[in-house]
């Protein structure tokens, strides 16, 4: 009898596929159960079908009524920030544990390497965004040195990577990620930027991360960075620093200053980061997309591991 946890995952489109086969391919501790839908032509529930995972293309009205979903413990979403409303008061009285890969925030925010041991018994949990996965860690690594005042960050993304699902939901990436910003990594106050970049060739996943400090031992600083990177690229081969943290000090009649009032001496922390796929469904240059669902992976991983204990 298999002791894996039991997955499934809504949403058949290149964040569920990818996530779908990051569980057949990388997981040793979940079982993909079942794949929905809500567009049965797509390549998503094509591949799930080839794979021998269950499938629907009735969406979440279609899963629950599934042989396969008697057994599943852990749902992934990878909908829409509406559709997971719907999808949360479908499942939470079922007993199903949520882990959100939409920007709806209902449940608590989760960045793996800052957070996550905090919340393995939440029924709900929030994968943040791209963008958060990727700079929150940074700004939580400045932040266990020294307080950050102001936190701001910029994700660029290639225009191709980027589907219906995070296109319908920009003004929530924004809000969640500044949310994530402050209440996960620790910022006073946070601002997040997206940009869709239609290079072509496409250009992999790119981050820009700025902190307003007060003056504070920058070596202390650079050394908490690159300890952070490493630890992300436990899950996220990809994810690097592309130069050394940068500081630079702000002048009294900077404008910066309004963002640090009482804060003495400021220095501005910049930490350029750039994240490139695993490519296991989808292009290299969709770091965006690997690094959520490498992040949601880890948490879910470790959501099985301390039910396990617990049971033990």
């Amino acid at each position: 009898m298999s002791t894996r946890t039991k997955v499934a995952v809504i949403g058949s489109g290149n964040i569920g596929t990818d996530l779908m086969i990051k569980v057949l391919r990388l997981s040793e501790t979940l079982d993909i159960a079942a794949m929905a839908g809500i567009d049965p032509d797509s390549d998503g529930l094509a591949r799930a079908r080839r794979l021998k995972v269950a499938t629907t293309h009735e969406g979440v009205e279609g899963l629950v009524r599934l042989d396969e979903f008697a057994d599943v413990e852990i749902v992934f979403d990878a909908t829409s920030a509406g559709a997971h409303r719907h999808h949360e008061d479908r499942l939470r009285p079922l007993g199903r544990t949520l882990v959100d890969l939409t920007p709806a925030a209902i449940g608590p925010y989760v960045v793996p390497p800052v957070n996550g041991d905090v919340h393995l018994d939440a029924p709900n949990v929030n994968m943040v965004t791209c963008g958060g996965q990727a700079t929150v860690p940074v700004v939580a690594a400045v932040g266990a040195v020294t307080p950050v005042h102001y936190g701001e960050i910029v994700a660029s993304l290639s225009s191709r990577s980027a589907g219906p699902g995070t296109r319908a939901n920009i003004d929530e990436f924004t809000e969640t990620t500044a949310s994530a910003i402050e209440r996960v990594g620790g910022a006073r106050r946070g601002k997040a930027i997206i940009i869709l970049n239609p290079a072509e060739p496409p250009l992999i996943m790119r981050d820009t991360v700025h902190c307003l400090v007060s003056d504070c031992a920058t070596e202390s600083v650079a050394a908490s960075v690159e300890e952070m990177v490493a630890r992300v690229r436990e899950y996220v081969p990809g994810y690097r620093l592309k130069q050394k943290v940068q500081f630079a000090k702000v002048a009294a009649d900077d404008p910066l200053r309004t963002l640090a009032p009482d804060a003495g001496e400021v220095l501005k922390v910049s930490v350029f980061l750039e994240v490139e796929g695993a490519a296991d469904y989808l292009p290299a240059y969709a770091g965006n997309l690997d690094i959520m669902t490498s992040a949601a992976l880890r948490t879910a991983e470790r959501m099985a591991a301390h039910r396990a204990t617990e049971v033990a």
